[in-house]
């Protein structure tokens, strides 16, 4: 991939981000302004709801105090009338009263001044029954068959009148004033002072003239309690319920312009109704409240929803409470919500986590992207050093070929048979190696595509290391290199594939012969840990370092070396051995340090 196209899609994708980027705050910045425009919208309409309520409640309130004092002044008339009812009653009950016990005073009086006479005229008198008066009057033994008694002014008559006007009362009274009723006539037994002879004396409770004059005063009585009871009624207005308009009352008094602002709002009240208002449209935030006098450009009283806290003025709505009064003062409700934003903000919670998250994904994809772009174009450039290298390493064999077959043409070396064997041998040599390289690199290609079957069977690892060393000998002996063998794994047989595994280790122990600089030193270890055999195979060369160590297990990776081409190879050898000890279900790890040397660590299960 060239630099210039790579460069051009990471700037298109780059800006494909700043653009999602861009049109996420958009959208965040659109929603938080439709959040504000719908909480504006829901405080206003709660505010014109209160506004509402408040006049409502003021109109219903001066209706129910007029119609109260209305009935205040109905049962005070009511009270007033039953009062004097009651005192007129009392006093012509007091009265009657005082006028009976006069009237009683009065009888008494007179009776017992005529028993008094009676007591002086006769001897022994005694009052009877009216039973033994009658029984008396019908006994044929007694004297009283006939009465001498016509009445009791016929027998004063026959006294005289110079007795009666002599006459003084004194001493102890027959009659005293009691709650019993008295007879119609008190009836006497006497006896005569002239002859002894018993009489009967029929004395009358009350004279005809008495009866008269009670009569008289009790009609006087009864007469002047109908006129004041008259007089009262005519003097009393009586007031109706169907006398008064409590609406008409109501609207005067609530077009009075004295009335204060103050007395016709109940804070308590208000902050009530804002509340409930608020909760209704789903507005749960702390407040502060304040109501203002229009006329005075006053406040009246103010309800802080915090101690501290910024009046802001986009956070502040206002409305007025009694719109429709005219002439007095409307008096305007201001509500604050200090927290205003940051409800709104929490209202964008899942918006602005889904824009979060998305961006998240934008930018792991654009990561994504530009890791693979760079892996890819890293690969490229490792296909085409294989190539490169490949090209080099098959372009040697065959062209050394080429100069041995060219060189069987010529008749005088085909004479010299020692000659043309020597170059049949250089070309089988060359053939070999040339398909040494063919087959590795379809061994790769298989190992890619799983096509590659591996032998599942014993492998006796000791025995195998063995022969894989004695067959690298002449390679080993070119450089002088020193191969210590320390096989100290009790256990050292696995399952796989012996020819596979045995390229594992020619890879291995090739790579350590070729990157020593000077006479090579490898040493191959083996030891069991648990169900594991551990081979290690270790160098004293070029070494490593941290960053390419890992990366050595990449397809076509080389450690870069500058333009030094030295140490031949395609760049598969460790590739393939990673797939081979994967495959053997196995791991494989690199420790290494620069010009210090290598360590490969094998681990495999043991059969």
């Amino acid at each position: 991939m060239k630099k210039k196209s790579l460069w051009l899609i990471t700037a298109l994708m780059t800006v494909a981000l700043l653009g999602v980027f861009v049109m996420q705050l958009y959208y965040i910045r659109e929603g938080y302004r439709l959040k504000s425009q719908l909480f504006e919208q829901d405080v206003n309409q709660a505010l014109t709801a209160v506004a509402g309520k408040v006049q409502r409640l003021n109109a219903v309130n001066n209706i129910n105090k007029k119609d109260l004092e209305w009935r205040i002044k109905l049962e005070n008339q009511r009270r007033d009338r039953t009062r004097k009812l009651i005192d007129l009653d009392q006093k012509f009950k007091e009265e009657e009263r005082l006028r009976k016990y006069r009237q009683q005073k009065q009888v008494i009086d007179e009776l017992n001044y005529q028993d008094e006479i009676i007591r002086k005229i006769y001897l022994s008198p005694a009052i009877i029954s009216e039973a033994d008066f009658f029984a008396l009057a019908n006994e044929s033994t007694t004297p009283l068959n006939v009465d001498v008694n016509v009445g009791f002014d016929a027998d004063l008559n026959m006294i005289g009148s110079n007795v009666r006007k002599t006459f003084r009362m004194g001493g102890a009274k027959t009659f005293n004033i009691e709650p019993k009723k008295l007879p119609d006539s008190i009836r006497y037994l006497v006896y005569s002072k002239v002859d002894g002879r018993p009489l009967r004396v029929s004395l009358p409770s009350q004279t005809d003239e008495m009866k008269s004059k009670f009569r008289l005063e009790d009609e006087v009585a009864s007469r002047r309690k109908k006129n004041e009871l008259k007089e009262l009624q005519s003097d009393t207005v009586l007031l109706h319920e169907n006398d008064f308009n409590v609406l008409e009352a109501a609207a005067k008094e609530m077009s009075q312009v004295d009335v204060p602002l103050r007395s016709r709002i109940d804070p308590d009240m208000l902050d009530t109704l804002l509340r409930k208002e608020l909760e209704n449209r789903n507005i749960k935030l702390d407040y502060s409240f304040w109501l203002k006098s229009v006329t005075h450009n006053a406040v009246l009283f103010h309800k802080a929803a915090l101690e501290k806290g910024e009046l802001l003025p986009a956070n502040t709505y206002q409305t007025t409470l009694f719109s429709q009064d005219v002439i007095r003062d409307p008096g305007m409700l201001y509500v604050n919500f200090p927290d205003k934003e940051s409800m709104i903000f929490n209202n964008l919670g899942v918006t602005m986590a889904s824009s979060a998250g998305l961006l998240l994904v934008l930018i792991s994809i654009f990561s994504y992207t530009l890791y693979a772009i760079l892996k890819q174009k890293k690969i490229s450039e490792m296909k085409t050093d294989f190539i490169n290298n490949m090209t080099h390493e098959f372009k040697t064999p065959v062209s050394t070929i080429m100069i041995a077959s060219e060189a069987l043409r010529d008749p005088e070396i085909l004479e010299d048979k020692t000659r043309v064997s020597r170059l049949a041998g250089i070309i089988y040599d060359e053939n070999v190696r040339l398909g040494n390289h063919i087959e590795r690199v379809l061994s790769i290609a298989r190992l890619e595509k799983r096509e590659l079957q591996l032998d599942q069977e014993p492998v006796d690892m000791h025995t195998l290391i063995t022969a894989v060393v004695d067959s690298m000998d002449l390679q080993f002996q070119k450089r002088s290199a020193d191969v210590l063998q320390e096989l100290h794994a009790v256990n050292h047989v696995v399952t796989g594939d012996e020819l596979h595994l045995s390229n594992v280790l020619y890879n291995l122990l090739d790579n350590a012969n070729k990157y020593s600089k000077y006479k090579p030193q490898i040493r191959l270890t083996t030891r069991n840990s648990g169900n594991n055999l551990i081979i290690e195979v270790a160098d004293k060369g070029i070494g490593i370092t941290r960053e390419h160590s890992k990366r050595i297990f990449d397809q076509f990776y080389r450690v870069p070396t500058g333009n030094l081409h030295d140490v031949k190879g395609f760049g598969l050898g460790l590739n393939y051995v990673m797939d081979i000890i994967t495959q053997l279900k196995g791991t494989i790890s690199v420790k290494s340090e620069k010009d210090k040397g290598t360590v490969f660590e094998i681990i495999l299960p043991l059969a």
